[in-house]
C-alpha cells in the first residue's frame, strides 16, 4: 500500500520562537507578559492550559466512528414509490430522479432497494381522473392499483414491510384529503371512508397503514375497524404532526392531487405552532397509533425533538418532495455535493430523534452507506 501524502507535512516549530522577528510591524506575543494568554509546556512549545479537549474524540476516522452518537442505516428508511396503471414510467419534472412507476418497474425498484437493505416501502398511486369522486370510493376498490401492488410485493418479497397511505386526496375530484360539502371538509364522513380504505388495504396484505388525512379521531376509528376485522397485527403509522406546508408541491405534481379549491389549512397544522403537535401526539397515542410521524422533516426538526421527548413511541420523519427537490436543484447547479449533503440531512433527522425516515433518496442513500461500510 502506498502511504498517503499528507498536506503541509513539513514539521512546525511549535515554540514559534523567532517567527515574527523579521516582521515590519508590531506583533503581539500571547506567550509573554504578566498574564500570558498562551503558556509554554516543558518542551518550550506553545501550550493552552486546557485539560478537556473535545477534539481528541475527533482526531481520526476510527475514533469518530467509535464515539458516534447517531448512525443511519438502510433499515431506518421507508422508500416512497409513486405508481400508476400505465405500462411505462413517467418522469416527474419537479422531482428529478423520481418516476411514476408501472407495476413491473415498481417491482424492479423494490428488488434493487431490497439488495441495499431497504425493506420498507410506502405506495402512492396516481389515479385516473375518471375514477375520482368526492366520496373517493375508488380508495377501497379491492381490485384497485394499490391492493394489486401490495399483493405483488408480498408475493415476491414476503419479508418486506408494505405501508399504505390512508387518505382520499389521490381519489378525490376535489383534490382534498376528505369529503367536501359546501367548501368544508367533513370530518366524520371522511373517517367512515378511511376505515373502508384501511380495511381493504389490510385484506390485501398491508403491514402498516398510514393515515395522512389529519381528520380528528381517525386513528382510533381505523384501529377499531382493523381490530374488528381481525387485523390486530396491522400497525398504524399516524401522520401526527402534518403541517400545511409549502413543501408538498412536487408530491402533488407526482399524483396530480393539487387542491381543487382553497388550501388544507383547516385540517393540517399551522406551521407557526409547535405545542399543538403535542396535542396531536397524545391523541394519536391514546387512540392506538404504533408510530408517530412529523411532516415535513428538515424545517420541523424541533417538532421531531418535541415528540421524541414526550412519547415512548417510535418517531418517523418525512423528508418531503420539496426538500428533495431543493437538494436536487442545488446539486444540478453544482452548488452542493449531493452525496455529502443527503447523508448529512438524513443524519440530522436521526440526531433530532427520528427512528424512521421516509425519503425519496432511500435506495441511493443506502447504496452510499453500504459503500462507506457503515
Amino acid at each position: 500500500m502506498v502511504a498517503e501524502t499528507l498536506p503541509n507535512a513539513e514539521a512546525i516549530d511549535k515554540s514559534l520562537v523567532g517567527l515574527d522577528d523579521t516582521a515590519m510591524h508590531d506583533v503581539f506575543d500571547p506567550t509573554t507578559g504578566d498574564s500570558p494568554a498562551v503558556a509554554r509546556n516543558n518542551n518550550g512549545e506553545a501550550w493552552v492550559k486546557q485539560r478537556a479537549r473535545p477534539r481528541r474524540n475527533r482526531k481520526s476516522g476510527a475514533v469518530r466512528a467509535m464515539v458516534r452518537e447517531n448512525i443511519v442505516t438502510p433499515a431506518n428508511f421507508i422508500y416512497p414509490l409513486f405508481i400508476h396503471e400505465d405500462d411505462h414510467n413517467t418522469a416527474i419534472p419537479s422531482m428529478p430522479g423520481c418516476e411514476r412507476h408501472s407495476l413491473s418497474s415498481m417491482m424492479k425498484e423494490i428488488g434493487e432497494a431490497w439488495e441495499e437493505g431497504v425493506k420498507t416501502f410506502i405506495l402512492f398511486p396516481k389515479v385516473a381522473d375518471e375514477l375520482k369522486t368526492n366520496l373517493g370510493v375508488e380508495a377501497y376498490n379491492p381490485n384497485g392499483i394499490v391492493p394489486r401492488a401490495i399483493r405483488m410485493i408480498k408475493d415476491k418479497f414476503p419479508d418486506s414491510v408494505v405501508c399504505t397511505d390512508v387518505a382520499l386526496d389521490p381519489y378525490s375530484d376535489q383534490g382534498h384529503d376528505g369529503v367536501v360539502e359546501g367548501g368544508k371538509i367533513l370530518n366524520d364522513v371522511t373517517i367512515t371512508q378511511l376505515c373502508k380504505q384501511a380495511v381493504m388495504q389490510a385484506r390485501a396484505g398491508a403491514d402498516i397503514v398510514a393515515p395522512s388525512d389529519m381528520m380528528d379521531g381517525r386513528v382510533g376509528a381505523i384501529r377499531d375497524a382493523l381490530d374488528s376485522e381481525g387485523y390486530t397485527d396491522v400497525s398504524i403509522l399516524a401522520y401526527t404532526a402534518k403541517y400545511a406546508s409549502a413543501y408538498y408541491g412536487p408530491f402533488r405534481d407526482a399524483l396530480d392531487s393539487h387542491p381543487g379549491f382553497g388550501d388544507k389549512k383547516t385540517y393540517q397544522q399551522d406551521p407557526s405552532n409547535g405545542r399543538e403537535a403535542l396535542i396531536e401526539a397524545a391523541l394519536d397515542a391514546a387512540e392506538g397509533a404504533d408510530m408517530l410521524m412529523v411532516k415535513p422533516g428538515m424545517p420541523y426538526l424541533d417538532i421531531i425533538r418535541r415528540l421524541k421527548d414526550n412519547t415512548a413511541l417510535p418517531i418517523a420523519a418525512y423528508h418531503v418532495s420539496g426538500e428533495y427537490a431543493m437538494i436536487k436543484a442545488a446539486c444540478e447547479k453544482g452548488w452542493l455535493n449531493e452525496r455529502a449533503v443527503v447523508l448529512e440531512t438524513l443524519t440530522c433527522f436521526k440526531r433530532a430523534g427520528a427512528d424512521i425516515i421516509l425519503t425519496y433518496y432511500a435506495k441511493q442513500a443506502a447504496q452510499w452507506i453500504n459503500e462507506d461500510g457503515i
